[in-house]
């Protein structure tokens, strides 16, 4: 049996620690009634609970790529997704193949068995190999696996509805067919029947795509044969990584500086305006180009100090979040500088300090609560920016690692093939489809985060 050996990349520690202080987050927000309402209110919301459920799949998806180890001898450093998805990883092509094709996408020169040649499609060494005729059977071996698919999914569905109704009914002391009329009427709490349905069809998509993976390629495959659905998956945690790391750099500048300048105003107000205007000033885009550069310069030099191409590449991607961060704190700090200076002016604020409490004491105890239903506003609302600023920055050649998957890269890897006649249209759209879902579910999930913090959403209800 070979011997597994854990790895742990900085992106990975970072992910550990930031899961941590959410789980904290969560069990103190859970003790206290008044922090617990407003996330009610979230998930009240029918639009807010379909785009948590599909957000869940994706830090899923996210989390189990960020658990890197090796096995035996091998150097390779490999996820526990990896593990999991171990055939679209390994059943690599030649090079392009058209998504659920039997054949390469180009015509190449065959050797007959009787040692002549023609020029035709090659047979594909994984997709639809397990077909004799692939003409005639390709569309209904295709239609029988995904009905089994989609039976296997509902089955499963009705599974976890069951072990759900069971829940309910013991919570609300009735009987499973009252329960299962409440959600089916809609009248519930909560939107428990937009819960179903979302459930229903991630559970379905989720047995189609792994019914099908193993067979056929289902997104097609790119220039060097490696499967799009795998790098499509793949990329799902580089941009998880750039969205949420970036915030963590990120916060700490903007609430400590942002309240320090509305409230100590004077001097330190100044200081603090001509830093982020002067950071403003600088092109962001030149900005990070210049900084990765850098970095690129410095790898070079140091060859050393990286192991590997995953711990270069790591490393690369961490310090894009860290200059993410740097450069994109100066408009939340802005906002907690206008809301410190008008909390400040409150008479129990101008009380305490008359009393001589500390600053200090005054900011963690009065300011700071006071300030957080703004943080966790620009926190969600900023999350689907960066993930496409990851996609732009890739594009242009100043962003992850080329070694490194993920939708910008896959994109600007596209973008060299629409010429092509016939077009290779399947990762560019593979790559925009999943970068898309995640951006609306982010967004749809941030509107109802506004509704429910948002003071003055608050008052107009």
């Amino acid at each position: 049996m070979q011997t597994i050996s854990m790895t742990f990349l900085w992106t990975d520690i970072m992910v550990y620690l930031l899961v941590t202080v959410i789980v904290v987050s969560v069990v103190y927000i859970a003790s206290r009634e008044h922090l617990l309402a407003p996330w009610r209110s979230v998930f009240k919301r029918r639009l807010g609970m379909a785009a948590f459920m599909v957000l869940l799949v994706y830090v899923c998806i996210g989390l189990l790529d960020s658990i890197h180890y090796t096995r035996g001898d091998n150097p390779e450093i490999i996820s526990l997704f990896d593990d999991i998805v171990v055939d679209l990883r390994t059943q690599e092509e030649k090079s392009y193949s058209a998504p659920f094709a039997t054949h390469l996408f180009a015509k190449e020169m065959i050797e007959l068995a009787d040692g002549s040649t023609i020029r035709d499609y090659p047979r594909l060494q994984y997709g639809g190999a397990h077909l004799k005729n692939p003409q005639a059977e390709k569309s209904t071996d295709i239609l029988k696996r995904s009905v089994n698919a989609v039976i296997n999914g509902l089955l499963v569905w009705l599974l976890l509805m069951s072990l759900m109704l069971a829940i309910l009914a013991r919570r609300t002391a009735l009987r499973w067919h009252e329960v299962a009329g409440i959600i089916w009427r809609g009248e519930g709490e909560y939107p428990w029947k937009v819960m179903a349905v979302t459930l229903s069809v991630i559970t379905i998509l989720i047995f189609l795509f792994t019914g099908l993976a193993g067979h056929y390629h289902v997104l097609g495959t790119d220039k060097i044969g490696q499967d799009v659905l795998y790098q499509s998956l793949k990329s799902i945690r580089t941009g998880l990584v750039i969205g949420t790391l970036t915030t963590l750099f990120m916060l700490p500048i903007a609430i400590s500086l942002g309240i320090m300048a509305g409230y100590f105003r004077g001097w330190v107000d100044d200081v603090i305006q001509y830093l982020y205007t002067t950071l403003n000033s600088i092109p962001g885009v030149l900005l990070i180009a210049a900084a990765v550069l850098m970095l690129q310069v410095y790898m070079s030099n140091n060859p050393d100090q990286f192991g590997d191409i995953s711990s270069r590449a790591d490393a690369r991607l961490l310090f894009l979040c860290l200059i993410l961060g740097i450069t994109s704190w100066t408009g939340l700090c802005r906002l907690l500088r206008g809301e410190a200076m008008k909390i400040s002016q409150v008479e129990y604020i101008q009380a305490a300090t008359a009393f001589g409490v500390k600053h200090l004491r005054i900011i963690s105890r009065h300011i700071l609560p006071n300030v957080m239903h703004i943080v966790l506003i620009s926190i969600v609302l900023d999350f689907s920016g960066l993930v496409l600023a990851e996609a732009v920055l890739s594009y242009v050649g100043v962003g992850v690692d080329p070694s490194t998957n993920s939708w910008g890269n896959m994109i600007n890897g596209a973008r060299l093939e629409m010429a092509r006649e016939p077009m290779v249209w399947w990762s560019l759209v593979a790559a925009f489809g999943f970068m898309f879902l995640l951006v609306l579910a982010a967004n749809l999930f941030s509107d109802a985060v506004r509704d429910a913090f948002d003071p003055r959403v608050q008052r107009r209800g």
